[in-house]
Order: C-alpha cells, then sequence, then structure tokens
C-alpha cells in the first residue's frame, strides 16, 4: 500500500491510556454541540431487527420480502443458518480478545504498521472464518440482485481479483464518561457491504433512523450484515446505507469482528443501467472506487458523508 507521509505517527495506545488516564484527552470528547445535552442513550427499536434464515434464500418469498423490508427500512440485518459452525464464531471471537488482551509488544508483532510509516500486505489473517463468510456475501448479493429484478449474478460481477476484502477487529475498552465519548463516531460504511461479528454480552451498536438513534440488539453466535455505500449507489437508493455508530460502556470491554468486501480501486460504480428509466433517473453519479475513497477519511472526520457528494 501506499507509504503514509512521513510526519504521520499513531497516537498513544487506547489501551494504555484507559488504564491509566484520570483526565479524557480532548480529542477523545465530544463537542458540546453533539451531545444533545442528554446521555448516548439509543431507543427502543420499534420493531425487531430482521433476522434473514440464509437457508431459505432465494426460494422463499416470504425470507425474501423480509430481507427487501430490511435492506429499505434498516440496511442492515441478521442472518441465521450461514453455515459457520458456533465453534469457529466462538474461537474466532476468543482469539480476538486473547490478542488484545497481551502486552503492547506482543500486539505490535502483529502491527499493519512498520517504522510508522509503511503497510504491510499481509494482515491478521482469519482464513476458515474468511472463506464461510465469502459464501454468506455471495448468497446475499444473489438475493439482493434478484429483489431488483437484474442477474442474479450482476452485483457478484462487480467484483474482480484486485477487489479488497478486509478484516477488522475492534475493541473497545471501559469508559469512564460514556455521557461524552463515543466507542466510534457516527458514520456510514465503504464498500458493498460488511459481515459483523460482535460481541454477545454488550450492546453498544447503534443505527440512525428518521432523526433517532436505535440500539442493536446483540445475538449470540448471529452475524449483522451492513450495507454499504456502494450498494445504495447501485441500488439507485432502493437499499440504503445506514449511519451507526457505537457508544461506550463503563463496565464492560466488547469486541467485534467485521469483514469489508470492496471493489477494485479503478473500478468506476455507478446505478445499475436496468434500473433507470424515464420515471427513475440516476439518483447518483458515477465515480471511481479510489476518488470515494480519496474522501472518505476527509468527510468521516467532518462527519459527512461521500455518498452525499455523489448525489444528483
Amino acid at each position: 500500500m501506499a507509504e503514509l507521509e512521513e510526519t504521520w505517527r499513531l497516537p498513544k495506545v487506547v489501551q494504555e491510556l484507559a488504564a491509566g488516564v484520570k483526565e479524557l484527552p480532548s480529542r477523545y470528547v465530544l463537542p458540546e454541540q453533539d451531545r444533545h445535552g442528554v446521555l448516548l442513550v439509543g431507543n427502543e427499536m420499534p420493531d425487531p431487527i430482521p433476522v434473514i434464515d440464509l437457508s431459505r434464500l432465494p426460494v422463499e418469498a416470504d425470507e425474501s420480502d423480509k430481507l427487501k423490508a430490511a435492506l429499505q427500512g434498516w440496511g442492515l440485518f441478521l442472518v441465521i443458518n450461514h453455515g459457520i459452525e458456533d465453534c469457529l464464531m466462538d474461537d474466532v471471537m476468543n482469539a480476538s480478545k486473547d490478542f488484545f488482551g497481551q502486552p503492547l509488544e506482543e500486539k505490535q508483532k502483529c502491527s499493519n504498521l512498520i517504522d510508522g510509516k509503511h503497510f504491510q500486505v499481509e494482515g491478521f489473517a482469519l482464513q476458515e472464518y474468511t472463506s464461510k463468510t465469502k459464501r454468506i456475501k455471495h448468497v446475499i448479493l444473489t438475493a439482493m440482485a434478484r429483489l431488483l429484478k437484474l442477474d442474479g449474478g450482476y452485483f457478484l460481477d462487480q467484483f474482480s481479483d484486485k477487489a479488497p476484502t478486509t478484516v477488522r477487529i475492534n475493541h473497545y475498552v471501559p469508559c469512564s464518561r460514556p455521557d461524552v465519548v463515543l466507542g466510534f463516531k457516527a458514520h456510514s460504511d465503504d464498500g458493498v457491504l460488511a459481515i459483523l461479528l460482535v460481541d454477545n454480552h454488550v450492546s453498544a451498536l447503534q443505527v440512525l433512523k428518521d432523526g433517532l438513534w436505535y440500539t442493536v440488539p446483540t445475538n449470540p453466535r448471529t452475524l449483522l450484515i451492513n450495507i454499504g455505500d456502494f450498494m445504495e449507489v447501485m441500488s439507485n437508493g432502493i437499499f440504503m446505507s445506514p449511519v451507526h455508530r457505537v457508544v461506550a460502556n463503563s463496565e464492560k470491554e466488547r469486541t467485534s469482528l467485521a469483514m469489508f468486501y470492496g471493489l477494485d480501486p479503478e473500478k468506476e460504480f455507478g446505478p445499475a443501467a436496468d434500473l433507470l428509466h424515464d420515471n427513475q433517473p440516476a439518483r447518483y453519479r458515477k465515480l471511481k472506487t479510489r476518488d470515494y475513497m480519496a474522501g472518505f477519511y476527509e468527510h468521516f472526520a467532518r462527519g459527512t458523508r461521500v455518498l452525499d457528494s455523489m448525489k444528483v
């Protein structure tokens, strides 16, 4: 990957910081105008997060209807009967927690950062889990294409051998002031979709809908599927990429493992041509993946979305 700027340096590791901090550093504290005068407590969902049985897709019409409602209403959903054994999910989660429990010197042996400026190509690989989540991606994207009356392989055909799959393991330490600190600020995901394995004991993910934040409940050994910005564009806004955040917890640690599926940096993506007609013109302009990614972190820092800049 590209060399980072020479002046770029990692801040102090959050785990180290949390262990000895007496006063929160200002960079982690939400600005007063973003707190809205209340604790960062989400509302209970008006309806349960849709649970999709992958073994019934795409054959059963009622399961496809549930999937469509989830994609249009929330942009995320839970999946069961996904083919990943309970023991494998437990092993992956336990290994992730064990990693973050090691001393800093041991963790740095797996760092993606070398000499403060270079990224390694090889990372923390979980090959068996990665292989099985790839199958889940195929089942879901095929079903999504058929919901739009596209060829079943349409979305899968957007991926090339240069399309990145990113494994991201996040570990959130307890925070003494969860009323003014977020675990992860509000954003929508880049890429096509993400498959998330979360800690069974801590509900911290919140999703924004109609101006309100809702807490996404945790279900043991159930995977959460989150739609990314690329899919919202390719579906011409029929499927939504949800804005979400992670809140802090004053007592418990939380670990999550996400698989992000992106597109070739040189690929231009836009609304599927077969979805466009006189009564349904393109709602987004086309853009190369690398141009989208070039603006992603700048928009993230400002609290805005690249997706909004693509709207026609």
